[in-house]
C-alpha cells in the first residue's frame, strides 16, 4: 500500500534522531503500534535494557514516600 503524508518537521527531526528516514520512522512508528486483529491489543514495542530500567527508575523515583506498613496491615483478612 502506498500512502502519501505530509510530516510535520518535529516527526522528520525524530528520525534523524533515530538515525532514519522519515519513511522508515513511520513505518517503525506503525508496526509499533499496530492492534493485532485476533485480539485487539496493541503490541507493546520491546524496550531495550535501558529503556527498562529507566522505567523501573521513574517508578522508584519517590519510592521513599512510600509509608511502611506492619505485617497487620498487609495481611490477607485486612484486604477483605
Amino acid at each position: 500500500m502506498q500512502v502519501t503524508v505530509n510530516i510535520p518537521d518535529e516527526l522528520a527531526a525524530q528520525a534523524i534522531a533515530d538515525g532514519s528516514t522519515p519513511e522508515s520512522y513511520v513505518e517503525k512508528l506503525i508496526a509499533a503500534n499496530t492492534v493485532s486483529r485476533e485480539t485487539g491489543i496493541i503490541r507493546p514495542r520491546k524496550q531495550t535494557r535501558e529503556e527498562f530500567n529507566a522505567s523501573l527508575d521513574r517508578l522508584a523515583q519517590f519510592s521513599d514516600k512510600i509509608p511502611i506498613l506492619s505485617d497487620a496491615q498487609i495481611s490477607r483478612e485486612s484486604m477483605y
